[in-house]
């Protein structure tokens, strides 16, 4: 019996995870669903999917978005988690407060674990994915169950209700604030911040963690939000947050720094998911 628990013990340790990504979709390829699918599947995990939006972009922004009715949405997830271990959750772009507060039905219902909510409001074009209502529903109903929550400054100022702006300065009693809606970790992106140096704030009842990393300037940077809350969702149920964090950040960096080898679109193009998988075609 001894033996017999320590083989399961290890096929626990060594089986691939299996990631659930709760999101919208991207055509061109390089945001939403198929950036969560392929940052998952480049970092070694079984990627599943739940639409809850059809959006129509592309590299050069969106033109206009479907949303699909709640309750299918709660019916995918019941499909998946009824036949499926599912190891960790990833929930990006909702649309509005009927989504919102059915997928926490079945989150709870289920007992999801390792929870990232990736807290897309504005796509980089300036088009606005979530319907102002549910921004309550994600701070009182969504939060208190997630694991880690990952804004960026403007999505941040969102969650505050706050007009002024964060700077560099104030990222820390920001990330405070935000963590005390319940989120067990914050992650505070930097990114639209100006400067060489790219800072994010990582927070939680530990304290509060730096992580600095020089800017790489490049056109390519369509879906980086969706990619890191992806990475820190496959990583997570291997690894501690705070390396969690620190290597989703180190995957980013190289899937930018890589991204000159596509030839995708003529505005913000995607990243190089595959960078360590495909061989360079130069």
């Amino acid at each position: 019996m001894v033996y017999f628990s320590a083989i399961q013990l290890l096929i626990g340790f060594i089986m691939i995870k299996n990631i659930l990504t709760i999101a919208g979709t991207d055509p061109s390829g390089g945001a939403g669903i198929q950036a969560d699918i392929k940052t998952c599947s480049a970092l070694g995990t079984y990627a599943m999917s739940v639409v809850t939006a059809v959006v129509a972009q592309n590299t050069c922004g969106v033109k206009s978005y479907r949303t699909l009715d709640a309750e299918f949405v709660g019916e995918q997830i019941d499909a998946v988690f009824e036949d499926i271990r599912v190891d960790a959750v990833k929930i990006g772009m909702l649309a509005n407060k009927s989504i919102v507060l059915k997928v926490v039905e079945k989150l709870k219902h289920y007992k999801a674990k390792n929870i990232v909510v990736d807290p897309v409001m504005v796509a980089k074009s300036g088009h606005h994915l979530l319907d102002r209502h549910a921004v309550d529903a994600i701070k009182y109903e969504l939060l208190p169950i997630t694991t880690i929550v990952t804004p960026n400054i403007p999505e941040a100022c969102v969650l505050l209700d706050q007009t002024d702006p964060i700077i560099e300065e104030n990222m820390n009693e920001a990330a405070k604030v935000i963590h005390q809606m319940g989120s067990k970790w914050v992650l505070l992106k930097g990114g639209h911040l100006k400067g060489n140096i790219c800072r994010d704030i990582l927070c939680g009842s530990e304290g509060i963690y730096n992580f600095s990393s020089e800017r790489f300037v490049t056109k390519n940077d369509h879906g980086t939000g969706c990619t890191l809350s992806s990475a820190i969702t496959a990583l997570m149920p291997n690894t501690e947050m705070i390396d969690c964090v620190g290597n989703a950040k180190a995957f980013l960096n190289q899937a930018l720094i890589n991204s000159s080898e596509l030839d995708v679109g003529h505005g913000h193009g995607p990243l190089h998911h595959f960078h360590d998988l495909w061989p360079n075609h130069e």
